[in-house]
């Protein structure tokens, strides 16, 4: 059955490997857990998933896996030799393979997990030994053929002889973290976080715990050492279309915004309608007496800034490529002008969009702005978020 699990996963598109699935059977192994159902979907989700956007993936193949199961059966003494040989061929990188070549090959990988399965049950009392009330056979060990254990965990057998497994699969809430599904504000705030660099400046108030350690040894008396609070130091400047369209895309904005504005100390961030013309606003009760010239904003903010545009990218196509093409004042000179002065300003500049990727092609102006941006347009999910992030700190 864990077999079968570790196959659905890789189907599923959830990168584990043949390593993290060993390590696994080794945690079971060496009993690190309880044994209670709950105690063994943490223990494999700690070991096989790497990345909080596939826990949704996980969630589901788990629930598929050991749907309808009171217990969980675990791996027997001998692991299948075809079953990891063909697991070469269909999941593994040429390092897992030569990983494996390392320790001896197939053959000696079945004789290692083979002992040691042994000597466990060796402990355990195995078929005989320490009867119903220890860890073999019809011990109270949740391991072992006949095994009791009122949470417990299976070896080997088809069916359960004591009906005790808590199903939690089948009654846990998940929270969709899929990489393709809009996003939540909690999610955003997950994503942005790789665009992170840390470094320490301004007035020193945390305590150097480690440097108050060594000066204390070194001068024979104690000394307090402080540093300045750890902080992100990368600059965001965030322009975001509003109004329109993008009516239709208020939520997802909004909690884009308020996961910027919290992960990123360093934000400023301006409106503009459609497409950037020579103004720009902070305040849209006020736009039309408020209004901030492009020019100063681009003069104010140096080139270390990361700008990231957020808007649907759809309009006439007028709008962007030709003098007075906005519909809501005369600009002198076309939104292309404006957009292309922004790359070359700064080094690092996305656009992120909140229409379906799918819908692209089929718009126009979407394919304008993406060339004026380098390609570098990404739609607003999770994955989209993820790779804009990722060029921006190239």
């Amino acid at each position: 059955m864990f077999l079968n699990f570790f196959s659905e996963l890789r189907q599923a598109k959830v990168p584990v490997t043949l390593k993290e699935y060993l390590m696994l059977m080794e945690a079971l192994d060496r009993e690190v857990i309880d044994r209670s159902v709950e105690d063994f979907y943490h223990l494999s989700r700690a070991a096989l998933v790497k990345d909080e956007k596939h826990l949704d993936r996980f969630d589901v193949v788990f629930g598929h896996v050991f749907k309808g199961l009171e217990k969980l059966s675990s791996i027997s003494s001998d692991i299948p030799a075809e079953w990891l040989k063909s697991l070469s061929d269909r999941f593994l990188t040429a390092e897992e393979r030569q990983m494996i070549e390392d320790m001896g090959g197939f053959d000696a990988l079945m004789e290692a997990m083979a002992e040691r399965i042994r000597q466990e049950r060796e402990r355990g009392g195995a078929d005989e030994g320490e009867g119903k009330n220890g860890k073999g056979k019809d011990g109270s060990s949740p391991f072992g053929s006949g095994g009791y254990h009122p949470e417990g965990i299976r070896v080997g057998q088809d069916k359960g002889r004591h009906g005790r497994a808590i199903k939690v699969w089948d009654k846990r809430e998940y929270k969709n973290l899929d990489d393709t599904v809009e996003l939540g504000t909690r999610n955003i705030k997950v994503a942005l976080r790789r665009l992170r660099k840390f470094i320490r400046q301004g007035t020193p108030d945390e305590l150097d715990i480690d440097g108050s350690i060594k000066g204390t040894a070194n001068k024979g008396y104690l000394d307090l050492v402080m540093r300045p609070e750890r902080r992100n130091s990368i600059k965001v400047l965030l322009l975001l279309d509003i109004g329109g369209s993008m009516d239709s895309h208020i939520k997802v904005c909004e909690e884009l915004f308020s996961a910027a504005r919290t992960e990123f100390k360093n934000l400023e961030f301006f409106y503009f309608h459609n497409c950037l013309y020579e103004s720009l606003w902070k305040d849209n009760r006020r736009r039309h007496v408020e209004k901030i010239p492009t020019w100063d904003v681009l003069h104010k903010y140096g080139r270390d800034y990361k700008v990231i545009f957020v808007g649907d990218a759809t309009m006439s196509p007028y709008e962007i490529t030709h003098p007075g093409g906005s519909v809501e004042h005369w600009n002198e000179e076309a939104g292309a002008v404006w957009v292309d002065r922004i790359t070359q300003t700064y080094d690092s500049v996305v656009w992120l969009n909140p229409t379906g990727e799918r819908h692209w092609e089929y718009n126009s102006s979407i394919g304008l702005l993406r060339e004026l941006v380098h390609e570098r347009m990404y739609p607003l999910t999770l994955e989209g978020l993820d790779k804009a992030m990722r060029e921006l700190v190239r």
